[in-house]
């Protein structure tokens, strides 16, 4: 009678009949409690109805009846793994597999338990025994991909994901990790390829949507990505890492309002999801909305506190903000967190040299060099030129950063060669059309471009001061001046391939604010490097860089990847209309004593090096009464500076900070110092120019970088070569020999005062008539339809 029963119940079971097939078992056991077949069985069935604690103890009643039956310790594995309990339902499957060596099932979900537990490696090896006993187990090949992926085997992962969908071309999930495994090994086209695939074979898997918009991401698609996220988030309007990717692809495409409503709904249907808080932060933190954007960022931290990211985004607000020991702190979190965080240790390093903060200069510094030899992601490139003096590590830098960040954009169109005009059409590209240092420079060059020969645009991605006096200057200057900041970079690079420029001029480079991917989607047939960043782009699509024969000797060359335009005269152009203001400080109001010789050095304090301050506590111990006086960045770089100068037995009393003032005025106090000493290996750039320009003599030490040269370069230019040294230790020997040989320095005072208007680098007028020659020859091989090739101008 029960063995009829059993029957019964076994086929309404299999027949999906659960309910009825439930109450037969229960039936049977009333009669007989330890029926063995009925327990498991019930148990198998509780299961499936996902009451996993009721069938365990089914289970564990059968298994107390005929512990050697395997396919119970099977099933009873498989219930465990159900609640979680990964180390239980592993013993569970190891004991099936005592009894059945040969039971492949309980191979492959013994690796889904391993998995869980995180001993990827033994996973990997529990399916590699499924798979031998049977060859043809798709969902065993899949899982091992999966383990794969985790131990970042890539290739071998992509290999058991194609045998998976080889056993089975619909493996939607297969096509779509195997899409995953081939976008880290950098293989975007095929990855790419793997999505399209789950999606012909799935189209309503929003995951495979979602992937490919990830790997459009990487290629910088944004309009395609923004597609895909669009397609996974229809067809799961709860899919909150879609609508979080989603956001950030229309942050890139400027599209802010909309971003930050993405991030809001990803948040709303996930709250505890860190990613988009921080996310959301970054949207509000390029609105200027700092406290809001704090809030957000605090908040990822709260729900995650060992997100690096999340820190490192906080150190950036911080740091924007000037709050500099919060951003220290920030930077600091994030590095401990991850020490190989993409650009973490530039930033870490870099806020450190802000505030003159030496203690782990050479670790720091020696892991840089080291990781940038690797082709890692040390830093961005600006964040090394105060630390890195060869071009080479310089250019490999700039080389990696630009392939992660800003590589060549594939797909797009050639620019049709165009007929010759009377004009050439130069399109320079800043944000910084305002009073900035850069302006103060180029300023008079575009006022004394030639009209006849050039048109200019002026494409100001910066923001928007029409009240600022150097705007006011400059922009009568351009033929048009065209505000682009709110464009996406796609669109400034269509707007002037449709305006037609002829040369692309980017005055920003790596800096802040930088548009480097305006030149990635190729704005001009013809694209410049120049001023913005000191030295190698790394990328292919920047044609030239302007330099000159002191900035980049033609045995340097290897280092760069534009080719080379040599000015006759130094490279930097400079405004001879800049006023110095007729204010006579005294010594006393500016906190300098009322004698004693007066060193000082103008430049941003994060170029003030161990090695270089060594030298200058030296000199203060060598010139009796001297002082040295110093820009004032921030308190906390003037604090520990001061503290420095006492570890190495110099009275703090002998370093005096000028504060910030303007700019007439800070040139006028020039006026009160005797010499201004360089640093290294990032010089002077515009702080060297207005020394001369005030008429006080600079003292260089030349290196190899492009940054490292600059001081030498302007000291050609104004015919004053005995002022640059080629090591540290003649630099501090001439340091002294001009402080305390008094007429030797006034010789040269009266040099730089009569060479300041008849030589060469104050000369705005040959300035500009050299780049416009320097235009006129790439306008030139471009039409004679020649390649770049170095420049060289007389």
């Amino acid at each position: 009678m029960i063995d009829e029963r059993l029957h019964q119940a076994t086929e309404l079971h299999r027949q999906g009949q659960l309910a009825r097939a439930q109450s037969i078992y229960e039936g049977i056991l009333e009669s007989d409690p330890d029926h063995f077949e009925a327990l498991n069985l019930l148990g198998v069935l509780a299961a499936q109805i996902q009451n996993h604690q009721r069938a365990v103890e089914l289970i564990d009643r059968a298994i107390a009846i005929f512990p050697d039956h395997a396919d119970t310790h099977f099933n009873r594995g498989l219930a465990l793994l159900a609640l979680g309990e990964w180390g239980a339902a592993t013993a569970g499957f190891d004991r099936a597999i005592e009894l059945r060596s040969d039971y492949a099932e309980a191979w492959f979900h013994r690796g889904n338990g391993l998995f869980e537990l995180k001993l990827v490696d033994a996973a990997v090896a529990s399916y590699d025994q499924a798979i031998a006993i049977r060859g043809d187990y798709g969902e065993a090949f899949f899982s091992r991909g999966v383990a794969l992926h985790e131990l970042k085997q890539w290739a071998s992962a992509v290999a058991s994901y194609d045998k998976a969908t080889a056993l089975r071309p619909a493996y939607v999930e297969a096509w779509s990790n195997r899409g995953n495994a081939l976008l880290e090994l950098g293989a975007i086209d095929a990855a790419l390829a793997s999505y399209d695939k789950a999606i012909a074979v799935s189209p309503d898997y929003g995951e495979a949507w979602y992937n490919r918009g990830n790997a459009l991401e990487v290629l910088r698609q944004w309009d395609a990505a923004l597609a895909s996220y669009e397609w996974a988030t229809g067809l799961s309007s709860d899919y909150a890492e879609a609508w979080s990717r989603r956001g950030n692809v229309l942050l890139e495409l400027k599209r802010v309002d909309a971003a930050l409503a993405s991030y809001e709904k990803a948040i709303a249907i996930k709250p505890g999801f860190a990613e988009a808080w921080c996310n959301r932060g970054n949207a509000l933190s390029d609105k200027k909305l700092w406290d809001a954007a704090l809030t957000s960022y605090e908040r990822a931290i709260a729900i995650k506190p060992a997100f690096p990211e999340a820190w490192f985004n906080l150190g950036n607000l911080h740091r924007d903000l000037r709050q500099l020991e919060q951003a220290a702190e920030s930077f600091a979190r994030a590095f401990s967190l991850n020490p190989d965080g993409d650009y973490f240790l530039g930033a870490y390093l870099y806020l450190a040299m802000m505030i003159c903060d030496w203690s782990s200069f050479d670790e720091l510094s020696n892991r840089m060099v080291v990781n940038i030899v690797n082709h890692q992601k040390a830093a961005a490139p600006v964040q090394a030129l105060s630390i890195i003096n060869s071009p080479s590590l310089l250019q490999q830098l700039a080389l990696t950063y630009v392939n992660q960040n800003h590589p060549l954009r594939s797909g797009r169109e050639d620019i049709h060669k165009r007929p010759r005009r009377d004009k050439i059409r130069v399109g320079y590209y800043s944000a910084d059309f305002h009073s900035h240092a850069s302006m103060y420079l180029v300023a008079e060059m575009f006022e004394k471009h030639d009209r006849s020969k050039f048109e200019l645009i002026a494409f100001s991605f910066g923001p928007d001061l029409p009240e600022d006096a150097m705007r006011q200057r400059v922009f009568p200057a351009f033929d048009r001046f065209i505000d682009v900041n709110t464009a996406s970079d796609e669109d400034v690079a269509n707007l002037s391939r449709e305006l037609e420029v002829d040369i692309a001029v980017d005055l920003k480079g790596f800096t802040k604010d930088s548009r480097t991917d305006i030149f990635a989607f190729r704005a001009a047939p013809i694209q410049v490097n120049y001023m913005g960043y000191p030295g190698s782009m790394g990328a292919g699509y920047m044609d030239y860089i302007i330099a000159d024969h002191t900035l980049v000797p033609e045995g340097f060359q290897q280092f760069y990847t534009e080719r080379i335009v040599y000015l006759p005269d130094s490279y930097q152009g400079n405004d001879s209309r800049r006023q110095i203001a007729d204010t006579d400080f005294s010594r006393q109001e500016l906190g300098l004593p009322v004698t004693g010789f007066v060193f000082c050095c103008f430049n941003n304090n994060y170029k003030i090096t161990p090695s270089v301050f060594d030298i200058w506590m030296r000199l203060l111990e060598r010139v009796e009464g001297a002082v040295l006086w110093l820009y004032e960045d921030n308190p906390q770089a003037a604090g520990n500076l001061r503290k420095e100068a006492v570890r190495r037995g110099v009275d703090a009393g002998r370093l005096v900070f000028a504060r910030r003032m303007p700019l007439a005025e800070h040139l006028a106090r020039h006026r009160l110092a005797d010499l201004f000493l360089d640093t290294f290996p990032c010089n002077a750039h515009t702080t060297a120019s207005d020394a001369l320009w005030a008429g006080l003599p600079l003292l260089t030490r030349i290196g190899e970088s492009f940054a490292g040269r600059v001081a030498a370069s302007l000291l050609n230019a104004i015919g004053l070569p005995e002022l640059i040294t080629s090591s540290l230790e003649a630099y501090e020997a001439l340091a002294i020999e001009l402080a305390t040989y008094p007429e030797k320095l006034a010789e040269l005072r009266l040099k730089l005062e009569k060479n300041r208007l008849s030589t060469p680098l104050f000369d705005s007028e040959r300035f500009t008539r050299s780049i416009e020659a320097a235009y006129e020859k790439m306008y030139e091989r471009y039409h004679q339809d020649l390649p770049p090739a170095h420049i060289y101008l007389h």
